[in-house]
């Protein structure tokens, strides 16, 4: 299958909303783009790991966001500066807005239809589409994850420096004479785009 744009970044209209998904990490061209369109959006969202991509863009600097259960301990170190909370199906903040793992996405997006048409309407959305979740009524729905640390950052195994995700042994790279691994081969490739964007200096 091949996907084949209408735009380009340089291109693309002005959007009202922009939805980050998890993904293999992110180039220049679209972190400057989501930096910048971001300006005039009424929200700008991430969904699972796409949390990664949307703190890279610094947008999230002194704000709070939610990721994916597995991702906690990873994002909070390798970005400090942003107040991770845990136990959010979904994190409103100005307009910037990030859920958890896939179905929480799901719940962001009711959401923000919610915001736009107002509850009734998005209830009869979520009947027509046999949508039974209710995690868009109530952000703190997913208190189970709260107190989630990951056995892979316990046990030290290998971390994607791309996503935050556990990493395969058998994917990696080096950079200036340390050895990085991956959790899929698109984060390598990225990774060897640009390398400084994610090592931090000693």
């Amino acid at each position: 299958m091949k996907i084949i744009p209408d735009y380009t970044f340089e291109t693309a209209p002005v959007p009202k909303l922009i939805v980050i998904p998890a993904q293999g990490g992110a180039t220049k061209a679209m972190l400057d783009w989501i930096r910048i369109s971001s300006k005039n959006t009424d929200v700008t969202m991430s969904v699972c790991t796409g949390a990664f991509v949307l703190a890279r863009t610094g947008l999230l600097s002194g704000k709070s966001v939610t990721t994916f259960h597995q991702a906690f301990d990873s994002f909070e170190k390798l970005f400090p500066d942003i107040k991770l909370i845990r136990g959010a199906r979904f994190v409103e903040d100005g307009n910037l807005a990030s859920s958890g793992g896939l179905t929480a996405g799901m719940d962001l997006a009711f959401r923000l239809v919610e915001r736009y048409f107002g509850r009734e309407v998005t209830e009869r959305l979520a009947f027509q589409l046999e949508y039974q979740g209710k995690g868009w009524m109530s952000a703190n729905s997913n208190e189970v994850y709260a107190k989630y640390k990951n056995p892979t950052m316990a046990s030290k195994g290998p971390i994607c420096p791309v996503c935050g995700m556990a990493a395969l042994p058998s994917i990696s790279s080096t950079y200036k004479g340390k050895t990085y691994y991956f959790c899929m081969q698109a984060d390598k490739v990225t990774f060897e785009g640009s390398p400084e964007e994610f090592v931090k200096p000693a």
